[in-house]
């Protein structure tokens, strides 16, 4: 356990093992904001054989279900989160919060982390990063002073920073491998979990720095897309297959929720 003060559930942070600038950086952050942590080693997808990555991503599912084949940095960073979720039911608390390293404190993370620690709502996940602002909140309330919570219509597509509760954890393991979607993507079909996702607003981190030593997830899509054999008409079409699906999926579920 790192830095000064406390909360009531542990906060995780996961950075990969080259990328000293970004753990300086949040380290920094974090002891100015007086919240503790405790530091998770980021899996390096870059560094896996292809028998490590056939026993956890189920391509043939990505063919059919998912928007784009996943890359190797995608692959690390749904194994890191599973990794940090372990952790969570290793150590038997009844929630936690997760932060990747390129977070930026932007408000009150240590008044927010308290308040979702004895939050009596029903979610499992309480995202506090999205990069849509002036989200539109279902059954908006009250959190901690100048903080509300709700249900976000549309759920972020990122995980930057989340709470977590520990049946959340418990289910989550059981169910995400083998994964065929990113993880902040898998988040978003949250039915297929049976997952209550909240957001916290406004948000109480940012997008910080973005340099690091193996690029980034961003970088490595682009790249596999210059070497996508699909036509060009045959990923769009498979993208707006992929939204379309999606977003009529969406629809049905908060109709059903109202």
């Amino acid at each position: 356990m790192q830095g000064i003060g406390a909360v009531d559930w542990p906060v995780y942070l996961i950075n990969l093992d080259k990328d000293r600038r970004r753990l300086e950086a949040a380290t920094a952050q974090l002891a100015r904001a007086e919240v503790p942590w405790t530091r998770v080693a980021a899996v390096n997808g870059r560094a896996l054989s292809a028998d490590e990555i056939a026993a956890v991503y189920d391509a043939k599912m990505n063919r059919r279900c998912a928007r784009h084949p996943l890359t190797a940095p995608e692959i690390g960073c749904y194994l890191s989160h599973l990794k940090a979720w372990s952790l969570i039911r290793s150590a038997a608390v009844p929630g936690a919060i997760i932060l990747e390293d390129d977070f930026r404190i932007d408000g009150n993370l240590r008044s927010a982390i308290h308040a979702l620690s004895s939050d009596p709502g029903a979610w499992d996940i309480a995202k506090l990063f999205t990069f849509r602002p002036n989200v539109k909140l279902l059954r908006a309330r009250d959190l901690a002073p100048g903080m509300r919570i709700g249900v976000p219509y549309r759920v972020p597509s990122t995980t930057l920073g989340y709470a977590i509760r520990r049946d959340a954890v418990d289910r989550l393991l059981r169910l995400s491998q083998p994964f065929f979607r990113p993880i902040d993507e898998d988040h978003k079909f949250f039915w297929e979990k049976h997952l209550k996702i909240a957001q916290v607003d406004p948000v109480p981190i940012v997008m910080g720095m973005q340099d690091t030593v193996e690029g980034t997830v961003g970088e490595s899509r682009r790249a596999a897309a210059r070497h996508d054999d699909r036509s060009v008409l045959g990923r769009a079409i498979q993208g707006f297959r992929y939204q379309i699906g999606y977003t009529v999926r969406l629809h049905i579920q908060r109709l059903q929720a109202r």
